[in-house]
């Protein structure tokens, strides 16, 4: 399975930050996506059925927000390697 990781995000989203902060402290390596700066990327987001950030992108696996479901996803992650 694909464990590339994405976050798509904005500068100024704190929930974003905070995605980021925690996969960092994790140890896990993401590929950021600012969907500002790219039309593509929102488009993207919208594809997964979302219209806003954060969302974590892992192989088949979407997450929206800052939830309980991105811990599910980092262990999933973590797991993996």
């Amino acid at each position: 399975m694909n464990k590339h990781v994405i976050v798509y995000t904005t500068n100024d989203c704190i929930e974003c930050s905070m995605v980021k902060q925690v996969l960092t402290q994790e140890g896990i390596a993401f590929e950021i996506r600012d969907v500002s700066t790219n039309a593509d990327y929102q488009k993207e987001v919208e594809k997964f059925g979302f219209m806003g950030v954060p969302v974590t992108v892992v192989g088949e696996r979407t997450v929206k927000g800052f939830t309980n479901e991105l811990k599910e996803l980092i262990d999933f992650v973590k797991i993996r390697d």
